[in-house]
């Protein structure tokens, strides 16, 4: 993911945040919160995903030459 699409996510998730917290009600802010938490974590199974890819890459290349 990138930060062009991470960053205005954790933007709208935060908007909801407040905007739950505006209107008062509780379950709006808990939806924003909890859809935050989710853009955070598939921003950091994509990362790891990647990271796992280059090394597989990596290793895979190292074997052929070796």
């Amino acid at each position: 993911m990138n930060r062009l699409t991470y960053w205005p996510l954790i933007g709208l998730c935060a908007e909801v945040e407040v905007w739950g917290q505006v209107i008062d009600n509780q379950d709006v802010t808990f939806v924003g919160l909890f859809a935050g938490l989710g853009v955070i974590a598939v921003a950091r199974l994509l990362y790891h995903a990647d990271r796992y890819a280059e090394f597989t890459e990596a290793s895979e290349e190292q074997g052929a030459e070796g």
